[in-house]
């Protein structure tokens, strides 16, 4: 029996009903994304209200656009707003200029001759990504405290004369914050572009072989190009959360000697909201980088678009 027929004898279009059987098996995540990540803007209304915690918001009094305009209200404000938001831009430009690293990093890793020495080596550079930024501070506290491994060494060298605390140092808080970060994340961040990589068709580099193209003549003129749009994908969605940081890292490296240098947007927000309890303004500001985001992910998409001709939407 043809589709046609089929048609005519049920009334239902065979490839629409294919597709909505498809959209079945996606309602779950669906329904997770709208009550984790949709349900919850409701909270955006205490934005509007100078709310209280145990009182109902309607108790509260209506203060309309106050909060939003709280960080520009005066000199102090003012200095704080600044303050967090350069950390949170050139900690966050720092990880742009960083992006690139794990692009590289696959393709070295996949050019490792030796299949159980490459999965050896992404394995142990896989595996920081899953523990806690609070055992990966435990780890760094045995290293670089004033009794920590590396002070032990220096003094008993006789290069240093006293311990230094590196922790409770304020000094190049920004580059500290990025190699912690590549640390942890530099071998899950390779993973795209090692699937990228793989997908690459191997005749081209056959072709390549045969033309007596070297290791390296092969990695600028075929992998590199066929992982630059894998890239701008990944630089454009990096572009929109330039100024999401996160609070894990930040809150437990935050000390009273590098909290100046280290306190992020995301880090001033919990602050503000849950430490002194002033949860209106922490919606306010939450909601000024969620706005902020969303222009940044569609400036950079149109962008993209208009120099190289695609974009991600």
């Amino acid at each position: 029996m043809s589709k046609n027929e089929q048609k005519a004898k049920t009334g239902v279009n065979p490839r629409r009903k294919a597709g909505f059987r498809l959209f079945l098996l996606t309602t779950p995540i669906l329904i997770g994304i709208f009550i984790f990540s949709y349900l919850p803007l409701l909270g955006w209304i205490y934005a509007f209200f100078d709310y209280k915690p145990g009182l109902s918001i309607w108790d509260c009094t209506f203060t309309g656009l106050k909060w939003f305009t709280m960080p520009f209200a005066n000199s102090v404000l003012r200095g704080q707003f600044g303050r967090v938001m350069a950390n949170t831009l050139g900690i966050n430009f720092l990880y742009l200029i960083a992006m690139i690293l794990p692009m590289f990093f696959a393709i070295f890793l996949m050019e490792i001759p030796s299949k159980r020495y490459r999965k050896a080596v992404q394995t142990l550079t896989t595996i920081p990504n899953f523990i806690s930024w609070v055992l990966v501070y435990s780890a760094f506290y045995s290293l670089l405290s004033t009794e920590g491994l590396l002070n032990n060494l220096l003094v008993g060298m006789g290069i240093l004369e006293t311990p230094v605390n590196y922790l409770a140092s304020s000094s190049h808080m920004w580059l500290k914050m990025l190699g912690y970060h590549l640390w942890k994340g530099l071998g899950w961040g390779a993973i795209v572009y090692i699937s990228a990589i793989t997908s690459i068709d191997s005749e081209i580099y056959e072709a390549a072989n045969i033309d007596g193209a070297g290791r390296f003549a092969k990695i600028r003129h075929i992998t590199i190009p066929h992982l630059i749009p894998t890239f701008f994908v990944m630089f454009i969605l990096q572009i929109g959360n330039i100024i999401n940081n996160g609070i894990d890292q930040y809150l437990v490296f935050s000390n009273a000697m590098n909290q100046d240098f280290i306190e992020v947007l995301d880090l001033y927000v919990y602050r503000n909201g849950l430490v002194q309890g002033n949860i209106s303004y922490a919606t306010a500001i939450g909601m000024w980088k969620s706005i902020i985001s969303l222009i940044l992910v569609f400036g950079a998409n149109k962008l993209s678009k208009k120099i190289r001709g695609t974009a991600l939407f």
